[in-house]
C-alpha cells in the first residue's frame, strides 16, 4: 500500500518541482519589471510587489531607435521563417517521396548540420559579409538565420510527408491532378501541425539570436532587439528594472505565438520526431 502510494506520489512531486523551477525565473522577470527600484535593490527580496510601477517599461521603450530594433527583428525573423518553410517544403517532399543516389548521406548531412554549433562559423560569416560589402545590412542576417533554421525544418517536415499515405496522392493524380496540384491540395493541408511546430522553432531561434547581429551589425539602424536588451547600463551599474521590463516585452511575442500554436506545435514536434 505504501509502495503504491509512493509510486503515484513521487512523479507528481517531481513534476511540481520541475514546473516551479521552470516558471519561477519567468515570474521573477515579470515581477521585477513592475517593482519600484527600491524594492529591486532591497537587501531582502520582495517576492510580491505591493507598489506597481510602469516606469521601467517607459525607460525601456524610450531608448533611441527602439522601434527600429522592433522593425528589424520582425523583418529578419518573419522572412527567415518564410524562406525556410518554402525551401523545406520542397526538400522534405523530395527526401520523403523520392529515391535517389546519396539520399541517406543527404539526410545524415542535415542531421550533422543541425547538431553542429553554428558559432564556430561566425568568423567565416563575418569575412564573407565583409568582403561582400554587406555589413550593417539585414540581408545577410536573414540568409544566415534561414540556414540556421532550415535543417530542423526539413527533417521535421520530412516525417510529416512520409506519414501521409501515398495512396492519397496517387488517387488525386488518377483523378487528373498533377503532382504539384496533388501536393498543394492533399499533402499541404495535412502538414499544418508540422508547419506550426517548425514555424515556432524558427521564430524563437531567429528572434533570440544575439551573437551574429552583434558581430555583423554595428550601426544602430541595423541592430535588432537582442542588442537592445544589453543597453541598459548607467554610471552606477546595470538598470535591472529596465532590463527586466525589456526582457518581458521581448518575451511577449513568443508567448503569444506559443499560446496560439501550442496545441498543434506540440503535436507537430512529437509526430515529426517519430514518423518517417
Amino acid at each position: 500500500m505504501k509502495r503504491s502510494l509512493f509510486g503515484r506520489l513521487w512523479p507528481n512531486v517531481t513534476a511540481v518541482v520541475l514546473f516551479i523551477g521552470c516558471v519561477f525565473p519567468v515570474y521573477w522577470m515579470f515581477a521585477t519589471a513592475f517593482k519600484p527600484t527600491g524594492d529591486i535593490i532591497a537587501e531582502n527580496p520582495v517576492w510580491f510587489p505591493a507598489n506597481v510601477t510602469f516606469e521601467h517599461f517607459r525607460t525601456a521603450t524610450e531608448v533611441d531607435h527602439f522601434w527600429t530594433y522592433v522593425t528589424n527583428s520582425l523583418t529578419v525573423t518573419v522572412l527567415a521563417v518564410a524562406f525556410s518553410l518554402i525551401i523545406a517544403l520542397a526538400g522534405s517532399f523530395a527526401l520523403a517521396r523520392m529515391r535517389f543516389k546519396g539520399r541517406r548521406g543527404f539526410i545524415i548531412g542535415f542531421m550533422l548540420a543541425q547538431m553542429a554549433p553554428w558559432e564556430v562559423m561566425i568568423i567565416a560569416m563575418y569575412m564573407i559579409v565583409r568582403d561582400a560589402s554587406m555589413l550593417n545590412s539585414l540581408v545577410p542576417l536573414t540568409l544566415f538565420y534561414t540556414m540556421m533554421i532550415l535543417p530542423f525544418t526539413i527533417l521535421t517536415l520530412r516525417g510529416f510527408v512520409a506519414a501521409v499515405p501515398k495512396e492519397l496522392e496517387e488517387s488525386a493524380m488518377v483523378d487528373g491532378c498533377t503532382r504539384a496540384q496533388a501536393f498543394r491540395r492533399i499533402i499541404l493541408p495535412l502538414l499544418a501541425p508540422g508547419l506550426m511546430s517548425t514555424s515556432l522553432f524558427g521564430f524563437i531561434t531567429a528572434w533570440n539570436e544575439f551573437a551574429l547581429v552583434l558581430v555583423l551589425n554595428k550601426d544602430a539602424e541595423a541592430k535588432t532587439l537582442p542588442l537592445w536588451l544589453s543597453s541598459f547600463q548607467t554610471q552606477f551599474g546595470d538598470d535591472w528594472g529596465a532590463t527586466m521590463a525589456a526582457s518581458s516585452l521581448f518575451a511577449v511575442p513568443i508567448l503569444i505565438l506559443f499560446v496560439f500554436l501550442q496545441r498543434r506545435a506540440v503535436s507537430g514536434l512529437t509526430a515529426g520526431a517519430v514518423k518517417g
